[in-house]
């Protein structure tokens, strides 16, 4: 969550659904075309009133909420007014110590929530929205954004991270399959990179977020070589976070990631993956520049317009293997809605924004990944967000939350994002790792 339209682009397609809809426009009358507000009649009436949102979504991603949303604001009365902000992570903490915060946010950390709801400036969630919580996610997905018993918000999107985007025509052509084990998959990349093609492409630019994409390797491969139950000891800081086990997935990573023999293909040696944007990170995967990237289902809505997604198509995804063919452990994220405000029409827009209807309507529009029970995976927009539906919602796999997410926000999004951007120009993994460790709160 972590894209692009330009302004004017924006305004036109905003228009055009709003006419579509009947929402009246400026200087205009209202369309033909009538807006069934049956459905948000539960949500009540609020004529006349603002609720302001503020986040990290921009172009594309910001006008497709605001398309889902429209129906809402408009049967409604609410006037929904949203900010998108690439350093939502640094300015969120400056808007609310200079008396500007938000209606609402969206927080991609839960560590940034609870540092929020610990200093007393966020609202605990109405009786309607923690019913909505109840009915559409799991303890552990409510979990995510309860602090001392209290919860302060939902799930928006969920993402699973544990997926390798790659070209099946790349892979037919010369002669590779998917993947099953860890050693299967270094025997890929090694032919590979034998073929004289760089196997792995990567990128951690990512404004006042840099670095977070990294991070989210050592997470994946450190659930695959130590299992759930060390994952959330080293989360917790339960053990330390230079334990050695770290240190082992750390240099697992690192064998690829900082091997100019294997990354970064299509831009540079290993260490131009600090420069390179983790949106455009992936797109040498098209040119056959590089064989495989690692990241997120959300990566699905960043590909060049016109790409098409499945096993017979332009690229396709597999779960990042583990130690053996047995399904491995799945790491996800997220980004959580939460209000600094406590009014009626605050409270309808998170009770919709908590309702499987938004979710479903959301995934109508392109692609997007939700965790909620109530959502259907045929309304998925792509064939790997529909496995990552699937999976969220399969009783039978083992999901963590991404740890630097989870972890204090001066860790997690702090010294641990810092820290791997140093590791990736050529400092040593015990250097890297030992100094996060002294980063660590006392508390």
């Amino acid at each position: 969550m972590r894209s692009g339209a330009r302004l004017a682009l924006a305004v036109i397609t905003l228009a055009a659904f709003a006419a579509a809809c009947g929402v009246p426009q400026s200087g205009g009358s209202q369309s033909q075309t009538a807006v069934d507000c049956e459905p948000y009649a539960r949500y009540g009436s609020h004529p006349g009133t603002e609720v302001t949102v503020y986040a990290e979504n921009r172009d594309q991603e910001a006008d497709l909420f605001e398309q889902t949303w429209a129906d809402f604001a408009h049967c409604t009365g609410t006037d929904i007014q949203y900010e998108g902000d690439g350093e939502f992570e640094a300015r969120i903490q400056l808007r609310v110590d200079g008396g500007n915060a938000p209606d609402v946010a969206f927080f991609p950390q839960p560590g940034l929530l609870e540092r929020f709801a610990r200093a007393g400036k966020l609202k605990p969630a109405s009786a309607g929205v923690v019913n909505l919580a109840k009915q559409g996610w799991s303890a552990d997905w409510n979990s995510y954004a309860t602090v001392d018993g209290t919860l302060y918000g939902t799930p928006l999107v969920a993402n699973v991270k544990s997926f390798v985007w790659y070209s099946p025509k790349f892979f037919r052509d010369r002669g590779l399959r998917v993947p099953r084990t860890w050693s299967e998959l270094m025997a890929v990349t090694e032919k590979v990179a034998a073929s004289g093609v760089t196997p792995w492409c990567a990128g951690v630019e990512s404004a006042e977020a840099t670095g977070w994409p990294v991070t989210d390797w050592i997470e994946d491969v450190l659930l695959r070589q130590q299992g759930t139950d060390v994952y959330d000891q080293w989360v917790a800081h339960k053990i330390p976070f230079n334990d050695p086990r770290v240190i082992r997935a750390m240099d697992t990573v690192g064998s690829v990631l900082k091997d100019d023999r294997y990354a970064n293909g299509g831009f540079g040696p290993a260490r131009s993956i600090a420069s390179i944007s983790f949106q455009e990170a992936g797109t040498p995967v098209i040119s056959g520049d590089c064989a495989m990237h690692r990241q997120a289902s959300f990566y699905a809505g960043l590909w060049p317009e016109g790409t098409a997604i499945g096993p017979d198509k332009d690229v396709h995804a597999f779960l990042l293997p583990g130690a053996d063919s047995a399904r491995p452990p799945v790491l996800g994220g997220g980004v959580f809605t939460a209000a600094f405000a406590d009014r009626p029409e605050v409270r309808a827009f998170q009770e919709y924004l908590a309702s499987a209807d938004f979710a479903n309507a959301r995934m109508r529009k392109g692609p997007f990944v939700s965790a909620n029970r109530g959502v259907d995976p045929a309304n998925a927009a792509t064939p790997v967000d529909r496995l990552a539906i699937q999976l969220l919602q399969d009783r039978r796999t083992r999901f963590r939350f991404d740890g630097s997410d989870l972890m204090p926000a001066s860790v997690g999004a702090g010294t641990f994002w810092q820290g791997v951007v140093d590791w990736v120009g050529g400092a040593s993994t015990r250097q890297v790792a030992d100094s996060v460790e002294r980063s660590w709160p006392s508390r």
